[in-house]
């Protein structure tokens, strides 16, 4: 048998990553809702929809500055001559509309005020309408009159004025369950009289790098020791995630410390992410301490899944309360590769967000790559909108230089388990990173 079949042969013995995906993420449930104030809601996801209990605006208002009137009394002004066999014309001056200023209005005013025929009222932008206005002329179309204006144009009806729930109708849906409040949102919510809304809280992410060759950053790596780029890089992620990342740092592979850590970390942890130890080789401490069912204290299966970089993930929980915890690659590019598939997407989950998954698009491949057959691999490149519609993609660094490639990427090639070569000029699926360029 040739190394190529060997190696299709043992592929097929792994999981498929949808398969795996998805025996996780049934597992998971939405953290329970709390209910905040506006000003702490931001950047969390909503637990139910947000419909608008008054309307807005809340009443008919001036949209600009300028003098509310009677669209009938207005109707003459700048108008021009006409005759049936030569249509409308220029006649000469501009004609205008002379109009008596019976008062002033700002956006303070409360009292309710009534237009009469030939009378009209100075307003402010936000100013509460007049009864029997439906018409506001722009100062730069008056003489700005202060007891009397003349109107030199007449606007068409309606126009400078907007009209109660013209933009926010009572019981209209402002924003779906599952969505990110945002600024708009926010301003939205108050702008209908809504002071608090139903979230799901952030997820508390607890980050800790295993091994006994790791040292802290701030000095090179060297013989029996490697820096931990990892614990960093996957609290970074976490946030971007929209979680509350917290670095534990570096648990040497100690069997009973490192499951005291874990099983202590659950107190304030909503899911806690290892990195490092998941294979089956001499040094990976921890698959064979997570495996082992602890009793009422939670256990963790390894699956070799058909995932490029890194086949090697972990998911279980631990602790009394049955905390996930997300175990990745210890290599850094199969690490990130490993989050963006597994550990953001749960991320996601106990935040509510709909969708878990990153977006998606089809891509024009501009270079020829091959793939390892039978997984399915993640490769880092660059997106780019064409002229006309559509993407290109660029592949960058991958397989054993995934790290670097991921730092210039600001997306992901997506090739398919039964894909060995995709050719340039190829259609190609890549998955959009959160990354502006």
């Amino acid at each position: 048998m040739t190394a190529t079949a060997d190696a299709e042969a043992a592929a097929n013995e792994l999981m498929p990553l949808a398969e795996y995906l998805g025996s996780v993420l049934r597992r998971l449930r939405a953290l329970p809702p709390l209910d905040l104030d506006l000003t702490q809601a931001h950047g969390n996801v909503l637990a139910a929809d947000v419909l608008a209990p008054h309307p807005f605006p809340a009443f008919d208002q001036a949209a600009i500055d300028g003098y509310a009137a009677r669209w009938e009394d207005l109707a003459g002004a700048g108008r021009l001559g006409a005759h049936p066999a030569f249509g409308q014309f220029d006649s000469g001056p501009t004609r205008s509309v002379r109009l008596n200023v019976v008062g002033d209005l700002g956006a303070a005013s409360w009292r309710p005020v009534r237009l009469t025929a030939g009378t009209c009222f100075s307003v402010a932008a936000g100013a509460p309408l007049p009864i029997g206005a439906d018409v506001v002329v722009p100062v730069h179309w008056t003489d700005q009159g202060m007891a009397a204006v003349e109107i030199l144009h007449a606007p068409k009806r309606g126009s400078g004025v907007r009209r109660a729930g013209e933009e926010l109708a009572v019981g209209q849906v402002l924003a779906t369950a599952g969505s990110y409040v945002t600024p708009p949102m926010v301003a939205t919510f108050a702008a209908a009289g809504i002071g608090h809304v139903l979230v799901r809280p952030s997820p508390r992410v607890v980050v800790v790098a295993t091994g006994d060759e790791l040292v802290d950053v701030g000095r090179p790596s060297q013989p029996g020791q490697v820096v931990d780029a990892n614990s960093h890089a996957l609290t970074a992620a976490a946030v971007e995630a929209g979680a509350l990342a917290y670095r534990i740092g570096i648990c040497d592979d100690d069997p009973e410390g490192l499951r005291g850590l874990l099983e202590d970390q659950t107190l304030r942890a909503d899911l806690i992410i290892t990195t490092g130890g998941t294979g089956t080789g001499p040094g990976d401490m921890l698959r064979r301490v997570l495996s082992r069912p602890g009793t009422g204290r939670g256990t963790v299966e390894f699956t070799d899944v058909a995932l490029c970089p890194g086949t090697a993930l972990g998911f279980g929980t631990v602790g009394g309360e049955e905390v996930p915890v997300v175990c990745l690659p210890g290599e850094p590019g199969a690490a990130l590769i490993g989050f963006e598939v597994l550990a953001r997407p749960a991320i996601q989950l106990l935040a509510g967000a709909e969708p878990v998954f990153r977006p998606s698009v089809k891509a024009h491949l501009l270079e020829t790559v091959s793939s390892p057959g039978g997984l399915r691999e993640f490769r880092p490149a660059h997106v780019a909108e064409r002229r006309g519609g559509g993407y290109t993609v660029q592949p960058l660094a991958g397989g054993p230089y995934t790290l670097s490639g991921l730092a210039e990427a600001n997306g992901l090639l997506v090739l398919g388990e039964r894909v060995t070569t995709a050719a340039a000029g190829s259609t190609v699926d890549v998955l959009l990173l959160d990354r502006r360029r």
